[in-house]
């Protein structure tokens, strides 16, 4: 699943290239709203909001799409040839007399009023990279469940919205304990909270720009960038000790056994 910093260069690809611009052309390859057109009325802006993304045109009506695992938008130039994947994956077409915005494999398409938006995103927690970022509140959130594991905790967008594995496990790293260790046998829950919910927005901040390769190290060296994810059997870049995997739930999560104390699987 696309983490925060991704989805939010998603919506500043197409607000760039929608925003204040009239549709000239609208496809939505969904059923329920096969017939729908926009074709007409003026883009607003595309904003994010946690892993959701908002179109908003004029009229009072927001496009909302959300990638989950395998969606994604692509932008092109008008005379350009769509390169985003087949023509049958294709769920959403936006066109202006510039630029063509197609969004590919999309599992969630939904037409609806911009005053009903609270209906999908009213249950997300504060933004990690939107004006309404608390981290005392994302903290509060977090301990609310003390007795639920850090990592199920910092992937549940009604806590904190923006976090994806890749950052639940290298937040977990960063903090020194495994994924499995309750939130409430965090050292000093609250100040460890609060410090998770402020690095967390931290890391998502200083990766939205488009630099080719998301780092958590301070490095975008191939093999270098990342502490623990998708490092299974590979040194640990700290201490050296093989780094391990296994499942959280259906996520493949990485930590270091010796960096990182708590409770492990097995």
């Amino acid at each position: 699943m696309p983490e925060g910093d991704s989805v939010w260069r998603a919506a500043a690809r197409l607000h760039t290239a929608l925003a204040g611009k009239e549709l000239t052309r609208c496809d939505l390859r969904v059923p329920r709203f096969a017939t729908a057109d926009l074709t007409g009325r003026t883009t607003l802006d595309v904003t994010p909001r946690g892993k959701h993304l908002l179109a908003r045109f004029e009229g009072g009506l927001t496009l909302h799409t959300h990638l989950r695992m395998n969606g994604a938008w692509h932008v092109f130039a008008a005379h350009e040839k769509w390169h985003g994947g087949p023509a049958h994956e294709i769920r959403v077409i936006l066109g202006t007399a510039e630029h063509a915005a197609v969004g590919y494999r999309l599992p969630v398409v939904e037409l609806l009023r911009t005053s009903d938006e609270q209906r999908v995103v009213g249950h997300l927690g504060p933004d990690l990279l939107g004006p309404d970022w608390d981290p005392d509140l994302a903290a509060a959130n977090l301990l609310a469940s003390p007795e639920r594991p850090l990592g199920e905790a910092l992937l549940d967008q009604r806590n904190l919205a923006g976090i994806g594995n890749i950052y639940k496990c290298e937040l977990c790293f960063l903090a020194q304990v495994t994924p499995w260790t309750p939130v409430g046998a965090l050292p000093d829950p609250p100040t460890t909270a609060v410090r998770l919910a402020a690095g967390a927005h931290r890391l998502l901040a200083a990766n939205t720009g488009d630099r080719g390769m998301r780092s958590t190290t301070g490095s975008r060296r191939p093999g270098q960038n990342l502490f623990v994810y998708g490092r299974a059997h590979r040194p640990c870049l700290r201490c050296g000790t093989p780094v391990r995997e296994a499942l959280q739930g259906d996520r493949p999560t990485y930590w270091c056994p010796r960096c990182q104390s708590g409770p492990s699987p097995g």
